[in-house]
């Protein structure tokens, strides 16, 4: 076996003897080869064998020295309490040496590997892996590349750690491996058959495992009582025992504590690991666009009081209906550059809106496809329109919300006055610049806003007379401002309005939205 040295045999023999699966025993001794790690555990197994068979000098006991001496507190330990498997100078006694060609194979068979917990052994075998292949190919995802990740039971931490000292006492040169080398070898695995697509570090598309062990509580639960404060209870978990958790109190816990409860090495556990569940999942795509309402019967949103809905639709489901059919999303994220009430109208070239579709399992859309999509929404309803639809990153929607206060908006609001004007009455609002305003949080939204005195500005303001108690106002202004409230004033609470300004009791019979001045998303030639 070209991947071990005559240096690695003394660790290959311990490890081999004590219950460590092939896999194991070469990631311990750094093989970095990742298609040795790929061949079925009969033939790992059968090479380690030859290995240890060719052994030049046939002793009956593995003599190892020690070059660096074992750690104090580890001999005065063991010195008090008199373990068995230390002789009187503090170290591990030597273990017989395994002669027997088919002893070493049956051992290693029968028992679950004392360091991953049988996950090496079991769940690197083809079958395995064609089970996660299966469901990926029934998940029915579009994806280019893939992320592999697992989910590893806790006590895996607590058992490597015990290692350790097995490494100080036997040899220098047995190099501790790390938990991303545990997780790669099991990553390449699954991608040495999956479609020929290779694992990549970052990728939208995500296949993972759970793995889980029924002794977990058992083997951590001595952790709780030594660092207690690790350990807190979490509604949304099952266990304390966390991996978070774990490894927090092998930081804290004492050396003599901690091994007082395991033996070095390791026995090998009662149970084999279960994979709980194999996830797939893509991620969120961004679709983004402009939207006009036609209709004043209309929320943005559900509209929903005490559990009870007042309309049957809303912008955003009329919309994100047609996306989430044919992206088949899990669900969505709705948001846009400021909302309309439910009785205003949005014109011109509309409000800007984003949507997050949650795990999508279509992801590649042409030009042409979008502009169907598009099209289809459009022809859906006559309430509302969409133009410019487009998918954008994630970065890309924050250019949506920046400075959205800075931003202006122009509206176009119909007034009645309760005692009669004339044109002339109204003519003196055309002469108005950047007029402040100071508006307390309005009554009608006082449920859902905290309470402050926000300043607004009114940039300016065109009147068109209609009759003795109508006129229509074209306003443009700050992004955030409150227009009703301008105009019939909330009972005082925004000062100056539009009925202290005419002095005569004004209000709003209806309000239009004529333009949104944020330039995003990029205007498309449909």
């Amino acid at each position: 076996m070209s991947s071990l040295t005559e240096k690695d045999r003394p660790i290959v023999q311990l490890l081999l003897n004590t219950g460590t699966c092939p896999r194991c025993i070469f990631r311990f001794c750094r093989v970095g080869s990742q298609t040795l790690y790929r061949h079925p555990y009969k033939d790992l197994m059968k090479d380690l064998k030859e290995f240890l068979k060719n052994n030049p000098e046939k002793e009956d006991t593995a003599c190892f020295d020690v070059v660096d001496p074992p750690c104090k507190r580890i001999r005065l330990e063991h010195t008090e309490e008199g373990p068995d498997d230390l002789n009187q100078n503090g170290v591990l006694k030597q273990i017989p040496l395994v002669n027997d060609d088919s002893a070493a194979v049956e051992n290693s068979t029968v028992e679950v590997c004392n360091v991953c917990l049988g996950i090496l052994q079991e769940f690197c075998e083809v079958d395995f892996v064609k089970r996660v292949c299966e469901k990926v190919n029934s998940a029915d995802y579009q994806f280019t590349s893939f992320v592999f990740s697992v989910s590893l039971p806790p006590q895996l931490s607590v058992r490597e750690v015990i290692i350790t000292p097995c490494r100080t006492v036997y040899t220098s040169s047995w190099n501790s491996p790390s938990r991303s080398s545990f997780l790669i070898q099991r990553k390449n695995a699954v991608a040495g058959i999956a479609h020929g697509i290779s694992a990549v570090a970052t990728s939208l598309f995500e296949v993972s495992v759970v793995f889980a062990h029924p002794e977990t509580d058992e083997e951590c639960h001595f952790l709780a009582t030594a660092c207690p404060d690790c350990f807190k209870p979490a509604k949304n978990k099952q266990s304390v025992f966390t991996r978070m958790a774990v490894m927090k109190a092998l930081e804290k816990i004492k050396e003599e504590d901690f091994l007082k409860h395991f033996p070095c090495p390791p026995s090998s556990p009662k149970n084999l690991c279960v994979a709980l569940e194999i996830q797939c999942n893509n991620g969120a795509v961004f679709v983004a666009g402009r939207y006009n309402k036609y209709s004043r019967n209309l929320p943005q949103t559900p509209w929903i009081i005490d559990g009870e809905r007042k309309l049957e639709s809303s912008v955003e489901e009329l919309i994100s209906e047609h996306l989430m059919a044919e992206f088949k999303a899990d669900s969505f994220n709705f948001s846009s550059s400021g909302r309309e009430d439910v009785d205003v109208r949005t014109l011109g070239n509309g409000r800007p809106f984003a949507i997050e579709l949650v795990n999508p399992r279509r992801i590649h859309f042409t030009a042409e496809e979008m502009k169907g999509l598009q099209q289809a929404i459009n022809n859906s309803s006559d309430k509302i329109q969409v133009r410019d639809l487009q998918l954008v990153t994630r970065s890309a929607i924050g250019r949506m919300k920046e400075g959205e206060e800075e931003k202006t908006k122009t509206y176009s609001a119909l007034i009645w006055t309760d005692e009669a004007i004339q044109k002339e009455d109204i003519a003196f609002l055309d002469d108005i610049k950047e007029l402040k305003l100071d508006q307390k949080t309005p009554l009608r939204v006082l449920h859902r806003r905290p309470l402050a005195v926000r300043c607004r500005i009114i940039h300016t303001m065109k009147s068109e007379y209609i009759d003795e108690h109508h006129f229509r106002l074209h306003l443009k202004t700050q992004a955030g401002t409150y227009i009703k409230e301008f105009v019939h004033g909330d009972f005082g609470r925004t000062k100056p309005n539009i009925g202290s300004l005419l002095n005569r009791t004004a209000d709003i019979l209806e309000l239009d939205v004529e333009s949104v001045d944020v330039d995003w998303p990029p205007a498309l030639d449909n």
